[in-house]
């Protein structure tokens, strides 16, 4: 596949802008690429051999209740030690805490710099593994010049609203636009730091690793390129991503992460350090030399996914475009795992899954962030129990 220039990317964009605005159903704003048909494996081919430790065929899903309503263009999520949540605000730049029995908020602070438009804002967040001790909290969002990762104190005992510290930049530079900013953020089982980024519209941002964009990065808790990572000095884990917006681990300590295609397929990966997943030369299974094909494929309509979380042997991804809460089996199962769809249309857009130990999971919806359709009703925290 011959790669397009930046020229003709960015005015294909433009007159896509101008005819049907954004396709992809997350508002992700370039338009999708014209591509030659494929087999329609949407669900995955279910070919794969099942081991004794494998999940049910089959699964299940149960919203229990809803934690908090009211919500305003909530993204990321981070589960506290007692098992309150806390939430951000992409638009409005602010954490919020929830209280997880009686849904009670209780404002933080907002985040200096945060300078919200298209995608980007204050994106994901997550506790310092350390936290017990430090009372960090990291964000990444967007400035007026770039996306950037920071800490912050968290003091509970201050007044609400004046509860966050200065932010400590950890890591900037990280390119931006109105769309693509990536955004998810989490601490992996090495006690680093993992951040999906994306690479904000332009494609030659993707294969150039001397370049943040289009990549997952992993760092440590000072920001620095984290020992072991497969390009020397580098904050480069892979590369060849579009726009990840979900990381996950399993037991065995596999990284899962979700990505979103443009034309024809959105993506579940497991990712290997150093690896290449194809974008913009491959876009799902095309089996390209080089490149790592995805464990499983989504047609656009059906997906476009954010958040991702593990429990109870699979992988439980959130679909914005899609309306649904997606189960790929993972544990056990040697091949190409079957997905199962469900709550389709029942809550709207879905940004974030957040795995709460057993067969738990924290659900949050996107209907106010501007893509979505407010009227269906307000944000909403969602505790679900699965198998």
């Amino acid at each position: 596949m011959q790669r397009p220039t930046v020229t003709a990317v960015l005015a294909a964009a433009a007159t896509l802008a101008l005819t049907a605005g954004c396709s992809s159903g997350d508002g992700d704003g370039t338009g999708r690429r014209e591509s030659p048909p494929k087999p329609d494996a949407s669900s995955g081919s279910a070919t794969g051999k099942r081991g004794a430790d494998a999940p049910p065929e089959k699964g299940s899903v149960k919203v229990t209740r809803t934690v908090a309503t009211g919500l305003k263009s909530p993204w990321g999520l981070a589960e506290l030690p007692e098992g309150d949540l806390l939430v951000s605000s992409r638009d409005e730049g602010t954490i919020t805490r929830v209280d997880a029995e009686t849904g009670e908020k209780t404002r933080l602070g907002s985040v200096p710099g945060v300078s919200p438009g298209g995608e980007g804002g204050l994106l994901g967040i997550a506790l310092s593994p350390a936290y017990a001790s430090d009372h960090m909290v990291y964000a990444y969002f967007t400035t007026a010049s770039d996306n950037r990762i920071v800490r912050m104190p968290y003091d509970e005992k201050k007044p609400s609203g004046r509860r966050l510290g200065a932010p400590d930049t950890i890591l900037k530079g990280i390119p931006k636009g109105s769309n693509h900013d990536g955004g998810r953020i989490a601490f992996g089982p090495d006690k680093m730091l993992y951040a999906g980024v994306g690479e904000t519209g332009d494609t030659d941002l993707s294969q150039d690793k001397k370049s943040l964009g289009g990549k997952i990065l992993r760092i440590t808790p000072e920001g620095e390129p984290a020992p072991g990572n497969p390009f020397e000095g580098s904050a480069v884990y892979s590369l060849g991503h579009r726009n990840v917006q979900g990381l996950a681990w399993d037991e065995q300590k596999r990284l899962w992460a979700s990505e979103f295609g443009q034309d024809t397929w959105d993506e579940l990966n497991e990712i290997k350090a150093g690896g290449n997943y194809g974008w913009p030369e491959a876009e799902g299974k095309e089996g390209g030399e080089g490149f790592r094909d995805p464990v499983a494929q989504w047609k656009t309509s059906e997906a476009s996914p954010s958040g991702v979380a593990y429990a109870e042997g699979s992988i439980w991804m959130a679909g914005l475009r899609g309306e649904r809460l997606w189960r790929v089996p993972v544990r056990g199962v040697d091949g190409d795992p079957e997905p199962q769809a469900f709550l389709e249309g029942e809550y709207g857009r879905l940004r974030t899954v957040l795995a709460a130990g057993g067969d738990k999971l924290w659900v949050v919806t996107n209907e106010t962030d501007t893509r979505g359709t407010p009227e269906k009703g307000d944000d909403k925290i969602l505790e679900v129990r699965v198998k």
